[in-house]
């Protein structure tokens, strides 16, 4: 029999009550903003892919404050799921500028944290060619899972 190849899988720690588990292999660099993978036992609330729009369907011209609005947008909608951004597990994130998403980080990153604190569950950044709203500049699907 041989030992499995590969870096061995640690857990690092979250709160016990969360339910969530973030997984992070010995020896890989710790990822700044996201997390390499995500385990979670729980109820699972997604959202369909969301955009920066206002209850009134007004969409920001700028990048970030489209992305402020989808984040918030998110917010909203997994509280209609019993859920929390705590909660979530993963993020996919779809733009249609890598460049403005890569010019824009610290600024990101704190309208992020403003909106969703300090938890990054496993995520994925996708440049597409255009998304179906044609002025929306960012699209974000979510996945959480409740505790039982």
């Amino acid at each position: 029999m041989t030992s499995p190849k590969g870096p061995a899988l640690t857990v690092v720690p979250i709160p016990k009550t969360s339910g969530l588990q973030v997984l992070q292999p010995n020896g890989w660099p710790t990822p700044k903003g996201y997390a390499n993978g995500m385990a979670a036992d729980g109820r699972l609330v997604v959202t369909g892919g969301v955009i920066g729009w206002d209850a009134q369907g007004h969409l920001p011209d700028d990048f970030v404050a489209q992305v402020r609005q989808t984040l918030s947008n998110i917010s909203v909608i997994l509280a209609e799921g019993g859920a929390s951004p705590k909660h979530l597990v993963r993020l996919t994130w779809y733009v249609v500028d890598i460049e403005e998403y890569l010019a824009n980080l610290k600024s990101l990153g704190r309208v992020y944290r403003e909106i969703f604190g300090a938890h990054y569950p496993a995520m994925a950044l996708v440049q597409v060619v255009r998304l179906v709203e044609k002025a929306a500049r960012v699209e974000i699907e979510a996945t959480a899972v409740v505790p039982r």
